[in-house]
């Protein structure tokens, strides 16, 4: 939901009377209001640290970092290396202490944390009385990181280090080194001998120190001479952004003074860098120092409610997780920046040739990042890979996989700002029946509540809620509706007693309850930074609190940045205090963590209440992110426009959360504002189908466009691909089975999928569906009836309707009129669908499954099916099936093989699946050979001692031009969950 602008308390009620009969005059204007961000001269510690790379850079050689690790004071103990690095100022004799240690953990992860001594030991002072912590932040960790850091025994010093440097090995089969520099202090990650990753050496470490402001006569300017020229101390020290700092008619104190920390990373021989999103730019990151189709401001991470986003751009959005992986033919390294305050990162490509008459053969690209946070450690992990899965997947072991959801959660839902009555909402779910349009979860927006109190529903609009939710649980759908962080300041209203008299809210600088503005006007937001805030929010979930909820409600936490119309950058002053008082700068990032966080335990308490024994996984939509997050729910693209251009931007941005641990993601399908057209809107559903969450949505603005209300042929193809996401659901099913497991994307870039094909590495509108081999490129340009696909590999690709063969490597065209979604199946896969067309997710739980062989080059084909109750934990007690399908060429044989391991819920839940089969199976390239053959022979695990077959009916069928033979297996009689093998010799 967008945000408004920001206006004084006094004129609320104006404003909004003015602004309400401009609605009905207008539609909503379509561009980012830039006066309301930063950019990084905007930023005083942006800026300063810009100018000290600047600086570095022009002395070159004659450039030395001034930090330096005091080799006397290295101690190494259980694979940690630990000391303090002393930080020189030039224009004084006074060094700083800055404590460091480097951690080498189990899982192959790296980790240097630098501190600084006199604010761990509280030895400063603060400015105007302040109440903040003067230590710097120490407590990301805290909410990020939940595994992957038990400390490697095996990692040993080695004797061999070179004079002034200490060298580490660790990882697996200790192929992983650490050098470390030790003046000037810098740190080389090596990998089976070569140099992947290097911290500090391009010397741009800097750690703004503590310093006490010293108050100077105003000196007399010199002709020519600039503001602040003055006061400019060392490299890039600018003294005139170090203290109070003025944005938008707001003033941020700044009690500790300037407090950055800033690092560079150098990914040497590598050209492709991916991640830190959330941004509209391309998947493979652009630079950011200016020049022909580069940025010209940093990467920039300070979750804000971005009103009407722009495209290409490295302005901040809503979320951010500072992890970054970098990709060359056949290696993937990363790092993960562990930051919770505002972050901006520097991107420049250095080409680089060994021989100047080369002729650019043998000629590499180095990838030079550098990092800058206003405030907190300086804490930074380093992957080594060395495929992109292996990058991913101990990043996510870091900060957690994303959860098994209910199946209904990766279905279709309907959403619009608003559904205006229970009886709308019931109107709604019965035109969906009527039109025979699948979906299963319909949302509301604030309007359901009474006067925008949260945990309420407006009486007059919303009489019976209970009623309303019964009817959609008849037909196995759900509720969501929204409930953010803002707690309207009215009088009575038991929510925002509570939270003043339990002191739950966040502080202003002062240490009072912070005031702001929002949808409810006058409002406080809730501290869940405080663990006793967050226990109370969640019991507001309980039925007993939130009366009028039943157990298929769930929840949306919207504006969660968090977002505050009248504050600075649409979001709360920095200098505000939370719990334990820490000062927003150290923890703005992590604020949408901690809601989504209380919100999950929340209904996790709740769901106890139910009578399955295995208690409901809960559902949580969250706009604003960090790393963590995705363990607790889904994340959206936030307010998008109706157009063309954020249709196409869409997919990078779905990808860039995939390869960064946050699989779950969607956008807006037919975009937040505006109306689009029929044709907009049809191939924006086309795309949907392959988002992981899959959401239309609208602004309060916009025209009605539920499906059942376009023209018949437009209606007929949304519903088309909407009946194909649901055939397809047990193949996204499975692929989120395997997310939660081991990190791994969703919907996954060429780059991630064929880590050694160098021109696939920056194709980021089309991608694979887990690991099914299904390959789409959805449609994004207006009136374009083709598109180029690329094929990476000489596999062969088969179009998923009429078997179309397609030969790669390189590009094809596949012809896409409106009614098609260019969709291919690639050669050596098996596929699980389930194809009878139902209303709801929740009716298909006991169809028959077919199964879609396509066979490879080789003759071979391979697939897995993940399978559970959809809904309850009970997985985690053994109660689903889990099988790999393998079609061998050489035996012309399908055998299912049970993956699954066994628990005390496994037999019960077998059982119940029983008799879900296998009605059809269909090879896709089958062999000629096949030709009038009429059954094959079908052998069922526990059927026979004597292992006798019984027989299915088959059908060849020979393809037409240009299309591959298939040939079909009709109700072979296997249960889905059972072992099984099909002979077709």
């Amino acid at each position: 939901m967008a945000t408004a602008i920001a206006v004084s308390p006094s004129r609320w009620t104006q404003l909004l009377l003015l602004l309400a009969a401009l609605c009905c005059l207008f539609s909503p204007a379509v561009s980012v209001k830039h006066e309301n961000f930063k950019t990084c001269d905007q930023s005083g510690f942006c800026k300063r640290n810009r100018a000290y790379a600047d600086s570095a850079a022009s002395l070159s050689s004659l450039w030395t970092s001034p930090y330096a690790l005091d080799s006397a004071s290295l101690t190494f103990s259980k694979g940690q290396l630990s000391g303090t690095i002393l930080k020189t100022i030039a224009t004084s004799d006074q060094t700083v202490r800055l404590p460091v240690t480097i951690s080498f953990f189990e899982s192959g992860s790296a980790r240097v944390i630098v501190d600084e001594e006199k604010r761990q030991k509280g030895d400063i002072e603060l400015r105007h009385g302040s109440k903040a912590r003067k230590e710097r932040y120490n407590e990301a960790e805290k909410w990020a990181i939940v595994g992957g850091t038990k400390l490697s025994s095996g990692a040993a010093a080695a004797k061999d280090a070179q004079p002034g440097t200490t060298k580490i090995s660790y990882g697996p089969g200790s192929k992983f080194e650490a050098i470390v520099s030790h003046s000037p202090f810098g740190i080389e990650f090596k990998r089976d001998g070569e140099t992947h990753i290097k911290l500090n050496d391009r010397g741009l470490l800097n750690v703004e120190h503590w310093r006490a402001k010293v108050d100077k006569p105003q000196e007399e300017k010199k002709e020519g001479e600039a503001e602040g020229d003055e006061v400019k101390k060392d490299v890039g020290e600018d003294e005139s952004t170090w203290w109070d700092e003025a944005f938008g008619g707001n003033t941020d104190t700044k009690p500790r003074g300037p407090e950055s920390v800033a690092l560079d990373v150098t990914f040497p021989g590598y050209e492709h860098v991916f991640g830190v999103p959330e941004h509209t730019g391309p998947l493979s990151l652009r630079q950011t120092r200016g020049g022909e189709g580069n940025f010209n401001d940093p990467y920039r991470l300070y979750n804000a409610d971005v009103f009407e986003y722009e495209m290409n751009s490295p302005m901040t959005l809503y979320g951010a997780i500072p992890f970054m992986q970098a990709h060359k033919k056949d290696s993937t390294v990363g790092v993960f920046w562990l930051n919770a305050a505002e972050t901006w990162i520097d991107i420049v490509k250095s080409k680089s040739s060994a021989n100047p008459l080369s002729l650019g053969i043998g000629s590499h690209t180095d990838t030079q990042t550098h990092w800058f946070s206003e405030s907190g450690l300086l804490d930074i992990f380093v992957f080594l890979g060395p495929t992109p899965k292996d990058v991913v997947s101990s990043f996510s072991e870091l900060t957690g996989y994303t959860q098994l959801p209910q199946q209904f959660a990766i279905a279709h839902h309907q959403c619009r700002w608003n559904y205006v009555t229970d009886e709308d909402v019931k109107d709604v779910d019965r035109k969906f029946d009527k039109s025979q349009i699948p979906y299963d979860v319909i949302w509301l927006d604030i309007e359901y509540t009474d006067g925008k109190k949260y945990f309420t529903w407006d009486p007059l609009t919303f009489p019976n809620p209970l009623g309303m939710q019964k009817q959609l649980d008849d037909h196995e759908r759900k509720l969501v509706a929204i409930i953010d962080p803002h707690i309207k300041n009215e009088g009575g209203y038991s929510v925002v007693d509570e939270l003043k008299s339990k002191d739950l809210a966040t502080h202003n600088k002062d240490g009072n309850i912070y005031e702001g503005w929002c949808w409810p006007g006058s409002s406080y937001w809730v501290d869940c930074f405080s663990p006793a805030a967050r226990k109370w929010w969640g019991q507001l979930f309980q039925y007993a609190k939130f009366k009028g909820s039943a157990h298929n409600l769930w929840l949306w936490n919207d504006m969660n940045e968090p977002s505050v119309f009248n504050g600075p950058e649409t979001t709360m002053p920095k200098d505000n205090l939370h719990h334990g008082n820490w000062e927003h700068r150290d923890v703005h990032n992590l604020n949408g963590l901690t809601l989504v966080n209380a919100t999950f335990e929340g209904l996790v308490s709740r769901n106890k209440e139910e009578e399955k024994a295995g208690g409901v996984r809960p559902f949580v939509l969250t706009r604003s992110f960090y790393a963590g997050s995705q363990r607790m729910g889904a994340m959206w693209t936030g307010d998008n426009q109706a157009n063309w251009e954020h249709l196409e931007a869409s997919l990078p941005m779905i990808l860039s959360l995939g390869v960064s641990g946050f699989p779950f993601a969607g956008a807006d399908v037919g975009g937040f504002f505006g109306n689009p057209s029929r044709e907009l809107l049809t191939r924006w559903y086309q795309a949907g189908a392959f988002y992981p969450f899959f959401r239309a949505h609208a602004h309060i603005d916009t025209r009605r466009r539920e499906p059942y209300l376009l023209p018949d042929l437009e209606k007929g193809i949304v519903t088309q691909a909407l009946r194909l996401r649901y055939a397809l659901l047990p193949a996204w099913y499975t692929a989120f089975h395997t997310a939660s497991k081991n990190g791994a994307p969703i919907v996954q870039p060429m780059y991630y999928a064929h880590p050694g094909d160098e021109k696939g590495f920056a194709i980021d509108d089309q991608m694979y569906l887990g690991s099914t081999g299904l390959l789409v490129k959805p449609v994004t340009k207006e009136g374009a009836t083709s598109v180029e696909m690329y094929l990476p590999d000489g596999e062969k690709y088969f179009d998923y309707s009429d078997y179309t063969i397609y030969n790669g490597p390189g590009h094809v065209k596949i012809n896409a009129p409106l009614d098609k979604i260019p969709l291919l199946m690639r050669g050596g896969h098996i596929v699980p669908r389930r194809d009878r067309p139902r209303r709801s997710s929740g009716l298909m739980k006991f169809d028959p499954f077919t199964l879609v062989v396509v066979l490879g080059n080789d003759g071979n084909a391979e697939g897995e099916l993940y399978l559970d109750d959809g809904e309850t934990y009970d997985y985690e007690q053994g109660a689903y099936i889990h099988r790999r399908f393998t079609y061998t060429g050489a035996t012309w044989s399908l055998a299912s093989e049970d993956l699954s391991s066994k628990g005390k819920k496994t037999a019960q839940y077998v059982q119940q699946m029983k008799d879900v089969r296998v009605e059809k199976i269909v090879i896709v390239n089958a062999p000629s050979s096949w030709k009038g053959k009429t059954e094959v022979d079908v052998s069922e695990e526990g059927t026979s001692s004597s292992g006798e077959s019984k027989k299915a009916g088959f059908e060849f069928v020979g393809g037409e031009s240009g299309k591959a033979d298939w040939a079909v297996v009709r109700n072979p009689q296997v249960s889905i969950g059972g072992g099984w093998k099909i002979g077709f010799a």
